[in-house]
């Protein structure tokens, strides 16, 4: 991979910036060293529990300021997007989510309502049975049914939490209906950031950790893809994977440090 063709980066966050509450090593410095080089970044996460702002207020107190809530694009923003485009304005919508992601669905204009038209389905860290039940009973109404991404694990500081993509499966397998699937993989996120960026495909870096959406994504969508091993992906599931990244990091550091010449990809 030619790091110095890059003139624009994405970057996932959850497993690349941060596991949790717990920041990353050289998170701050890697910032930097975008911004000295006049390099745009994007944060891209299949996270839908939090809005940009909350992202931006999180990054704050890790020590990274500076970045805007239009540098961020979530699974949620971009379901949003999905639904303005899709949607006539005031369409009632059924949010199985966290408080970012319903506070952007109502932000846009849609109301939730028990006789919703659409489902709409995120990570919900205080999932009930009763919350599954009523999406189902939606679902099988006719509702249209909506995923925001599907990741089956989220990565916290004591390991692997069950992910939206859990949720989902739950009501894939209890509706027997197939979502509509927004975030990473899926091109909706990609051509969303690509927008922020105003870059080009080859000449565009997405960086994340897990290889069946930040790397596969990518490379569907025409960019290169560089793996970090913060996340979620381990070098022995990577060597079983058929799915390669183009360029594999420890860490950001280590990414940092090949970028600048110190040292190999591998």
């Amino acid at each position: 991979m030619n790091l110095s063709a890059i003139s624009g980066v994405i970057m996932d966050m959850d497993g690349v910036l941060w596991r949790g509450d717990d920041i990353l090593p050289g998170v701050a410095a890697f910032f930097d060293f975008l911004r000295r080089r006049d390099l745009p970044f994007v944060l891209a996460s299949n996270n839908s529990s939090r809005t940009p702002a909350d992202y931006v207020a999180k990054l704050s107190g890790m020590g990274v300021g500076g970045v805007s809530e239009r540098q961020i694009v979530t699974s949620g923003t971009a379901a949003v997007d999905y639904l303005t485009t899709h949607y006539p304005a005031g369409s009632a919508v059924h949010v199985l989510g966290g408080d970012g992601l319903k506070a952007l669905v109502a932000g846009a204009g849609f109301p939730f309502s028990d006789e919703a038209r659409v489902v709409v389905v995120g990570i919900d860290f205080n999932l009930t049975y009763n919350k599954l039940k009523r999406a189902a009973y939606l679902i099988r109404a006719g509702a249209d049914f909506i995923g925001t991404n599907g990741d089956a694990t989220f990565p916290l500081p004591d390991g692997l939490a069950p992910g939206a993509g859990s949720l989902i499966a739950a009501l894939r397998t209890a509706t027997d209906r197939e979502p509509l699937m927004i975030g990473k993989p899926n091109a909706p996120m990609f051509e969303a950031a690509l927008r922020a960026l105003g870059t080009t495909r080859p000449a565009t870096l997405m960086i994340g950790d897990r290889l069946n959406t930040d790397i596969q994504g990518a490379q569907k969508a025409g960019f290169p893809a560089a793996l970090v091993l913060t996340g979620v992906t381990s070098r022995e599931a990577l060597a079983a994977s058929d799915m390669q990244p183009d360029g594999v990091y420890d860490d950001l550091p280590a990414l940092m440090a090949a970028w600048s010449g110190a040292s190999p990809q591998r």
